[in-house]
């Protein structure tokens, strides 16, 4: 039983790997489509697979970024550039896995950000909000040096709502005195709900328009349609004004 800890953080941290490689592979995808060189490729790679833990680092405050610190996440950050460089992933078979793995890194980082909001002393909702921020970052900072409206604004199926929820169950679970089995939710529900948005193609709404009533009378229908005004005030571009006898029913017959 001692070593089962060590063994759940050592199959997080790989799927935590996995989740970084994808992400690279995914910002060299990104890079290709952009018409990028070499350090396009290596420099989107890097951001899109480690860009959202290192804001959460440096906003935490509590020394060197891990993606930093362990050569490990940037040298396979780096080898995922490289693969994207030579290899187009144009097959679905190869797109499918990369989904897969996508979609079980939002749940890891989520679960991973929220912890270390926990662990440094922060309450729940920031804990939620670093969560989500190393969920999404990398996504984020990669759209904006591509000069696009990062997909999470909109656009995208629940990306960022499975980051939500997986961070809202690590912070639960782990306040209930189960960080362990929170990390576990946290990561297969993120995954589940992230993979089955897009399946059926879940997104959230753009806008909502309030249908403007079928019947208002009175002052109401003014108000609605911008048309109000104070009965006292005289409006002088209203039809009929100045001809005191436009509001008359006889008006404009002819006198006999």
């Amino acid at each position: 039983m001692a070593t089962s800890p060590v063994t759940l953080s050592q199959a997080i941290q790989v799927v935590d790997l996995a989740g970084v490689l994808a992400n690279a592979i995914l910002g060299g995808i990104a890079a290709r489509y952009a018409r990028l060189d070499i350090v396009g490729f290596v420099i989107l790679a890097i951001l899109s697979g480690l860009g959202g833990g290192m804001i959460r680092d440096t906003l935490l405050q509590r020394g060197t970024p891990v993606a930093l610190a362990d050569p490990v996440y940037l040298g396979v950050a780096i080898v995922g550039a490289v693969i994207a460089f030579f290899i187009p992933f144009k097959s679905k078979l190869s797109l499918r896995m990369l989904v897969l793995l996508d979609a079980l890194a939002v749940g890891c980082w989520a679960a991973a950000g929220a912890q270390k909001g926990l662990l440094a002393d922060l309450g729940w909702l920031p804990a939620i909000v670093l969560g989500m921020v190393t969920a999404i970052g990398g996504g984020m900072v990669r759209d904006v040096l591509l000069m696009k409206i990062p997909t999470v604004f909109g656009g995208n199926t629940l990306y960022a709502t499975s980051a939500f929820v997986a961070s809202v169950e690590m912070v639960v679970i782990s306040l209930l005195g189960f960080p362990a089995v929170g990390s576990v939710i946290a990561i297969l529900s993120g995954a589940a709900l992230s993979l089955l948005a897009r399946r059926f193609g879940w997104t959230l709404p753009v806008e909502v328009r309030l249908r403007r009533p079928r019947r208002l009378t009175g002052w109401l229908t003014g108000w609605w349609g911008g048309g109000w005004r104070h009965p006292g005030k005289r409006d002088d571009g209203q039809a009929g004004a100045g001809k005191p006898d436009a509001g008359r029913p006889d008006a404009g017959k002819s006198a006999e």
